[in-house]
């Protein structure tokens, strides 16, 4: 197997995007990512997009992309596992490269979420959920993360204001990142005072509806130099794991078994553990996803990572860095993209160019992407070559 390296990174700023269309935003972030390499010749092409029919009424991803990227004949995949899509893309295309049916492969993620109502995207969203079980009975995610967040409540005594610690640590780092949904400074106080969505979880707690696209190029590691000016960033290690989609079927709400599962084969791929990990990206859809994810992660002990980020152990500064980009909460959740921006805002910090939000010393890193409520993980490590 071939070592992989992600030779360019390119997106735009997120938000509701209504004066570009669906096949707009990802031409315009494949563009970018192929404007920091010198690459004339694609061999394949992954696309993450979770629900482009529902969401759009477009499917066939992969050809409507190579064509109106200009790639007409390339061999294209759309890969779809929900919210966990763009990770599962880049798996994807890490497997073509390493395994060598492909010397240069484009991973992208789009998603273009604005153009139904709330009631449509929450429509959209739930098709990954449990249609029979949770669905028809009326609960969408966020009344799933709010039976999680209940339970982890209960179980280890985390407070309100815990939770709240995490979109107020997101948004302050949302506030360094020019692509960025929302950039905007919040508190405790105003989460725990925001909307109510479903107990215990408010708005504030909620990660957004986006319009957005990112995209990779991929290579083997011994081209790199002669492909790129920047810096490659080596892929150590990629898993990906599966739990039951459904809730009631779990053996703990408060712990994410996938999460483990495909963190554990990813570090052990790497060489790595845990604590060689100097900046993590997760899937933080909800509050309370963040807190049990860096609990599966290994990254605290189960029922302490809430206190952990109330202390500030995982902001920029902290013995942890978690989600530095804003996160899902603050950089948007375009849902099809958010793996793959996640493999971006490493790639930055590796190659030291996160600006303000640049965290220390950062030579490994990690990306988490979730499905559904822990149905699906992704997890990649990656280094500075």
């Amino acid at each position: 197997m071939r070592d992989v390296a992600i030779i360019g990174v390119g997106l735009q700023k997120w938000g509701e995007l209504w004066e570009k269309s669906f096949r707009n935003l990802f031409v315009e972030a494949a563009l970018n990512a192929l404007g920091e390499t010198k690459v004339d010749k694609i061999d394949h092409m992954y696309i993450g997009c979770m629900s482009g029919g529902l969401f759009v009424g477009q499917e066939h991803i992969g050809s409507i992309m190579a064509d109106y990227l200009g790639q007409r004949y390339l061999g294209a995949t759309r890969v779809e596992s929900a919210c966990a899509s763009g990770g599962a893309a880049l798996r994807a295309g890490f497997i073509d490269v390493a395994s060598g049916m492909s010397d240069i492969v484009l991973v992208g993620g789009v998603e273009k979420m604005t153009d139904v109502s709330g009631d449509g995207a929450t429509y959209a969203l739930a098709t990954a959920a449990d249609q029979e079980y949770e669905v028809y009975n009326g609960a969408t995610f966020p009344g799933l993360y709010a039976l999680m967040a209940r339970a982890y409540m209960e179980k280890f005594g985390a407070t309100r204001d815990q939770l709240s610690a995490v979109p107020v640590k997101n948004h302050d780092n949302g506030l360094l990142n020019p692509n960025a949904q929302y950039q905007m400074k919040i508190s405790v106080n105003e989460v725990n005072n925001s909307v109510m969505v479903a107990d215990p979880l408010r708005i504030l707690d909620c990660s957004p509806i986006t319009d957005g696209a990112a995209a990779l190029i991929l290579c083997p590691l011994e081209m790199a130099k002669k492909l790129s000016d920047k810096p490659a960033i080596r892929i150590l290690g990629s898993a990906m794991a599966t739990d039951t989609i459904a809730l009631h079927d779990r053996r703990d709400f408060t712990s994410l078994d996938a999460v483990k599962v495909s963190s554990m084969a990813a570090l052990k791929m790497a060489g790595k553990n845990v604590h060689d990990i100097n900046v993590t990206e997760v899937h933080d859809c909800f509050s309370i996803a963040e807190i049990i994810v860096s609990e599966s992660l290994g990254f605290f002990a189960c029922g302490k990572g809430a206190e952990a980020t109330a202390n500030g152990e995982t902001r920029i500064e902290g013995k942890f860095p978690i989600n530095p980009s804003g996160g899902l909460k603050s950089k948007g959740h375009p849902v099809g993209a958010t793996g793959v921006a996640q493999a971006i805002e490493i790639a930055y910090q590796l190659r030291g160019e996160a600006g303000k939000r640049q965290v220390k010393n950062a030579k490994v890193g990690m990306t988490q992407n979730m499905g559904g409520s822990g149905g699906s993980s992704v997890v990649h490590v990656m280094e500075v070559a």
